[in-house]
């Protein structure tokens, strides 16, 4: 049993509990609701009418992107002289609903246009020499990348020496020096004035298609029904659902529940998807099947998925994805398998502050997915490597607070290539330095993280009475969603905390338990459920009053929904 720690959010001080009350008598709320309001930045009544109804109104306008008007004025051009464009997308989920939405929408309005997204494994991340060698041989002119092309310096200019120009739509982290492009759109550019630099690869594109139809080329209501796959990056990139994400991912998503195209409607019958879309369902449910066709076959699957018009077919390309993200689960259970045993039987990989592990025959499409398993066992900064052409490449990812993608760059000098993000990151390099490198890897790691980050963490927003839990309160608690990154959905804690009979087991690892704390107007219990907790039925049965950490979730059972309680730890008093 992980022991973790607990740490709240957000104490408020005396000011901000004098905001929270006020603000909770201004929209008349209860108490906590306001306080977890002031811990995410809503202080005033305006402030939280813009945070429940959120509005194409709180879209910024897309020329204040550096190169925005450079990027418009390039593609209207590209019209103006019937030249052929490809869009170029990366692979993964935000880059094939990138294409989709990019490609989807301007096909409607010009000809010559198609989409090309390089194969994981034959030409990896970003503009490839072999897409440059396509255009050059179909006599495109302009290129417009989506969700990469920021690293590829490089291969831009070489396009560039033949004739081909490149507009970037990319939210990574620029290099010194940029691309020799056209346009370079990326909020963070450090000369990029844009007021919200969150923005996914789709998110840029979307706001590059925003400006067109300000220009005249496109229709901004055809353009806003393609906000459900805009929601989808958004929820598969793991990016900050705050500010514009925000007003994105929300009108995303009644789009999504309301015009469901085709291939979306084909995943969701096959995920097993019975209720309304939200962003858990899209990451757990959607994603991994879009995200599938990349790692086992060709992410072009996916957006064909996405583009296709008919039911039938839709339902084909569903099928085939969906296989292809069962033989994906095959491969991550086995290798993650192989993966802890190799830590387990290492003395030096067990003390360990970090984890880089390399195999040369695993499957290069799981290793981001097998990093992430291997925290859930092993809490600490963790690189997946296979051979792939040669070389060792892999992912990198994180635990919350420490910064992988630079403790990855100051192993450069091992390194061929990286790039990333602070939780998630890539990169490739000699097969013979792996060592070198994960000596180097774990001396940096454990030269820069604090000791407490190598314990799972849980973030609590506050403590609160079980008693306050009402309908009326989940009702203003779920209109918080959509739930992510800097606006998670919100964690209690109850202490002194009972239970009422004796827990049921469920399927051997899983908890369910009747909970109450005692109250002079009699206690409200409430169900609890604790996937994977079967270690406390012991301490459970011992009857002594517990602390739980847990979100407040609607279970639908034969018609009838109730509030439940999940649980995220249980802690029991010392002594």
């Amino acid at each position: 049993m992980n022991t973790k720690r607990w740490t709240y959010r957000t104490t408020l001080s005396e000011s901000q509990q004098i905001q929270a009350e006020a603000l909770a008598k201004s929209i008349n709320v209860n108490p906590f609701l306001g306080q977890l309001l002031v811990q995410r930045g809503i202080t005033t009544f305006d402030e939280a009418k813009d945070f429940f109804r959120p509005s194409l109104a709180h879209l910024h306008n897309p020329f204040l992107m550096k190169d925005m008007d450079k990027a418009v004025a390039r593609l209207l051009r590209a019209f103006e002289n019937n030249e052929k464009i490809i869009i170029y997308g990366d692979y993964d989920v935000d880059g094939t609903t990138s294409v989709a939405l990019f490609y989807g929408f301007l096909k409607k309005y010009y000809t010559q246009l198609e989409y090309y997204i390089p194969d994981r494994y034959t030409e990896g991340y970003g503009v490839s020499w072999q897409g440059i060698d396509y255009a050059e041989q179909q006599g495109v002119k302009l290129i417009v990348t989506l969700d990469c092309g920021i690293k590829s310096a490089d291969k831009v200019a070489e396009a560039q020496r033949r004739g081909i120009d490149f507009i970037i739509c990319d939210h990574h982290r620029p290099d010194q020096h940029l691309p020799p492009a056209v346009a370079v759109l990326d909020p963070k550019r450090e000369d990029c004035p844009y007021p919200y630099k969150e923005l996914t690869g789709c998110g840029v594109g979307f706001k590059l298609l925003q400006a067109l139809c300000e220009q005249g080329m496109g229709d901004e209501e055809v353009l806003y029904q393609q906000l459900d796959l805009l929601v989808v990056s958004i929820a598969a990139d793991i990016v900050h659902i705050t500010g514009e994400n925000r007003a994105l991912a929300f009108l995303g998503l009644k789009e999504l529940n309301k015009h469901k195209r085709p291939g979306i409607n084909a995943l969701v019958a096959l995920a097993g998807l019975r209720n309304e879309l939200d962003i858990n369902s899209v990451v757990f449910g959607l994603a991994p099947r879009i995200n599938a066709a990349g790692r086992i076959a060709h992410a072009k699957e996916a957006v064909r998925l996405l583009l296709s018009k008919d039911k039938t077919e839709a339902e084909a390309f569903a099928q085939e994805i969906n296989q292809h993200n069962s033989d994906r689960r095959n491969f991550d259970t086995s290798i993650t398998d192989e993966a802890l045993n190799m830590i387990r039987e290492d003395e030096w990989m067990l003390s360990a502050n970090s984890t880089v592990l390399y195999k040369e025959d695993w499957h290069k499409g799981v290793v981001g997915i097998v990093a992430s398993r291997c925290i859930e066992h092993f809490f600490r900064p963790t690189v997946i490597l296979t051979n792939s052409h040669g070389k060792a490449a892999g992912s990198a990812r994180s635990v919350p607070g420490f910064d992988v993608y630079e403790a990855i760059e100051a192993c450069s000098d091992l390194l061929e290539q990286f790039g990333g993000h602070t939780f998630a990151a890539g990169l490739s390099l000699p097969v013979e330095n792996v060592d070198a490198f994960r000596k180097k890897f774990n001396d940096i790691v454990s030269e820069r993280i604090r000791p407490e980050q190598l314990t799972p963490l849980i973030e609590i927003d506050m403590d609160l009475d079980l008693n306050a839990i009402t309908p009326k309160f989940y009702g203003i608690v779920k209109q918080m969603a959509p739930f992510g990154p800097e606006n998670m959905t919100p964690v209690f804690a109850s202490h002194q905390v009972r239970m009422s009979g004796n827990p049921t087991l469920m399927k051997e690892k899983h908890l369910k338990l009747e909970v109450f704390q005692p109250s002079p107007q009699g206690p409200t219990k409430y169900t609890a459920i604790g996937f994977g907790m079967v270690d406390f039925y012991p301490k459970l049965m011992s009857g002594k009053p517990f602390s739980i950490a847990y979100t407040i979730e609607e279970n639908t059972f034969r018609d009838k929904t109730t509030l439940q309680l999940y649980l995220k730890d249980i802690r029991f008093e010392e002594g």
